[in-house]
């Protein structure tokens, strides 16, 4: 990859990984990746990550259906849930696919380079 594109990804990775939605697989994938950038080991960790990523971004239908169940009442309290369905289904007209939350976005621009990191 180009040294501008991995610039690039270096930085959205260690965004994504300063998100509080960031989960810990994705973080400690990342943490991997950045730890084995030009050693024999990055391709492998590049693979990791990608698939990491794949398994942790939120698909937007999978954002809205979270959020206007009672878990989700419970784990953001009634008020915020609505206002996560509501902002999700907003998001979803407007032709997201995913979250927008900062580690999901994060996430989606890394994958949007998956072909180049797996170089």
């Amino acid at each position: 990859m180009s040294q501008n594109v991995k610039e690039n990804v270096i930085q959205t990775v260690k965004e994504m990984m300063a998100s509080p939605s960031c989960c810990p697989e994705a973080k400690e994938a990342a943490q991997n990746w950045l730890d084995a950038l030009g050693t024999d080991a990055e391709a492998a960790q590049a693979r990791k990550l990608v698939e990491e990523l794949e398994m942790d971004i939120m698909p937007i239908d999978g954002l809205i259906a979270f959020a206007g169940s009672e878990k989700a009442a419970q784990v953001f309290g009634a008020e915020m849930a609505k206002n996560v369905e509501a902002h999700a289904l907003e998001i979803k007209a407007a032709g997201a696919k995913y979250c927008d939350c900062a580690a999901c976005a994060a996430a989606a621009a890394v994958l949007e380079k998956k072909e180049a990191i797996l170089a």
